[in-house]
């Protein structure tokens, strides 16, 4: 049996499968999602979602709801070999976000499965995935429901968000390339701890002792997620840690031989492994693959679930612009490249934090030496906090970023930062002119009579190609004299495509007509 209703089939409802979904149905294309669990996952992990992740599920419309359901975090405590050596904030500037928030994840995965659904997308649960196949024009996917009949769901695109070993990119043969990190373990678990360091619900604490990192981080649910970051001089043990083992490593870590540890209820623990992979391709003609179908690394501190949250955000409007005919496929194909780099850069980042770098003993005393020094410089802080926020990932060198805009600290590729502007008179943040259902055009005068074109010739440009956007012409808050004006061209997904002078009508007729459609003109 066929059924061709939808335009995507999405195999795995997982948060980026979901997230991709939604993200599809703004654009109003018909979105199938298929997951062989009969219930969204509700195990008592606890995630970090960073700022840039709030970001995304504020464009999908979500991100309230978690904000209601978790806990922000404002601070980090670091100690070194038992001894406080200084406090770093978390805050990071340019966002709505600003700190980073603990977050149940099975609380994710409800929130966007009840979003999908308001916006009319079909999440098919007690549905296992059997086989896909391509085909010129689309793709079929045969699936096993709940009433164990068999049948074949066709489509124009499929995309596989079904796991580090799933069906989809097994099936076309896409090999993963990266190889495990030997040698490191992280063993978690959810408790209760009675310590000397009192329960401050906003603060993470990072103990470093030889061959040791400790993290502590507040659950929204009452307790920490602690992690102990170790050598591994076992790889043959998977079972997960008791309770009595990880109390050993956090005493040792904390210099607090009295801790008491009280695992949560329900009890969760877990010993991890850390790899590192991506795969060669995330695009085979109609397939593509988006979350940890497409890269995994180490299953701790939320970054994975960060990334998949980016990828489905990154590919949910082109995905939908080349389905309306505005692009044409190519533009998927900045989407395999942008997300591959972007997870070849978080891996780079994360393999040289001190968590995954159990630390020798001289890098204790010389941290212990020179911390505070570095943290009151600040240009290591904030590039920490630039890093961990996922906001210092760029597309600078993607295919759809072009820069003709002169020297400046924003290119072509950057997120665009929500600074402070004045437009049509009142006082809002840039990203207030954002929307993830189109592109936005933003339009800076420089203060020595720079030529800042006109809205009419700009809109009559933008008018000449299938691309739904909008103009607006705005003064930064911080208005100093001699700034430059400039000219920025913002994806959807709040990354700067375009960056020329004011006023260029030609480089942005050449940028939109490299990528989207030219419409037809009136007889």
């Amino acid at each position: 049996m066929s059924d061709f209703q939808d335009v995507v089939v999405v195999v795995g409802g997982g948060p980026a499968g979901l997230a991709l979904a939604v993200a599809l149905r703004l654009y109003g294309v018909g979105v199938t999602v298929v997951e062989k669990e009969c219930r969204p996952g509700r195990e008592p992990r606890v995630g970090v979602l960073r700022q840039r992740a709030l970001e995304v599920l504020r464009d999908l419309g979500c991100a309230e709801g978690l904000l209601a359901d978790g806990l922000l975090l404002s601070r980090a405590e670091v100690y070194v070999r038992g001894r406080h050596i200084g406090c770093r904030p978390t805050d990071v500037p340019g966002t709505a976000f600003p700190r980073p928030l603990s977050v149940e994840q099975g609380a994710v995965q409800p929130l966007l499965e009840r979003r999908l659904r308001a916006l009319g997308g079909d999440v098919r649960r007690g549905t296992e995935a059997l086989a896909v196949r391509l085909r010129g024009d689309g793709a079929e996917v045969d699936v096993r429901g709940p009433d164990g009949r068999a049948r074949t769901l066709g489509c124009r695109w499929v995309v596989g968000c079904d796991g580090a070993r799933g069906l989809v990119r097994t099936t076309l043969g896409i090999p993963c390339e990266g190889e495990p990190r030997p040698g490191l373990q992280a063993l978690q678990i959810n408790a209760e701890v009675d310590w000397k360091y009192g329960d401050a619900r906003d603060t993470v604490r990072v103990f470093l002792e030889r061959r040791l990192c400790a993290v502590a981080t507040p659950r929204p649910g009452g307790g920490y997620r602690l992690l102990c970051f170790l050598r591994d001089p076992d790889p043959r043990i998977t079972a997960a840690p008791c309770p009595d083992e990880v109390r050993d490593l956090l005493a040792r870590g904390t210099h607090d031989p009295g801790l008491h540890l009280m695992p949560t209820d329900p009890p969760w623990a877990c010993r991890a492994r850390f790899h590192d992979r991506a795969a060669a391709s995330l695009r085979v003609g109609r397939a593509l693959l988006v979350g940890a179908g497409a890269h995994v690394w180490a299953p701790v501190g939320g970054h994975g679930l960060d990334a998949g949250l980016r990828g489905a955000h990154n590919l949910g409007w082109k995905l939908a612009a080349v389905h309306h005919g505005w692009a044409a496929p190519a533009l998927l194909d900045t989407y395999a490249t942008e997300q591959r780099r972007t997870a070849r850069q978080l891996a780079r980042w994360l393999t040289r934090t001190l968590p995954e770098l159990p630390a020798a003993p001289p890098v204790l005393a010389a941290l212990g030496i020179v911390g505070p020094a570095v943290r009151a410089d600040g240009r290591m802080d904030r590039r920490s906090r630039a890093v961990l926020s996922h906001f210092a990932v760029d597309h600078r060198t993607s295919a759809l970023s072009a820069d003709a805009g002169g020297p400046g600290p924003l290119r072509a590729g950057d997120r665009l930062p929500d600074l402070p502007v004045v437009q049509g008179g009142r006082r809002c943040g840039l990203h207030d002119l954002l929307s993830y259902a189109r592109w936005t055009l933003l339009v800076v005068p420089g203060r020595q009579g720079s030529d800042v074109g006109d809205a009419m010739g700009m809109r009559r440009v933008l008018a000449d190609y299938a691309v739904p956007a909008e103009v607006f012409h705005v003064r930064p808050v911080s208005d100093e004299r001699g700034r430059p004006g400039g000219m920025l061209l913002v994806r959807p997904d709040g990354h700067v495509g375009l960056r020329a002078r004011p006023g260029d009508r030609t480089a942005l007729a050449a940028y939109l007509g490299r990528w989207f459609v030219r419409r037809a003109q009136p007889v």
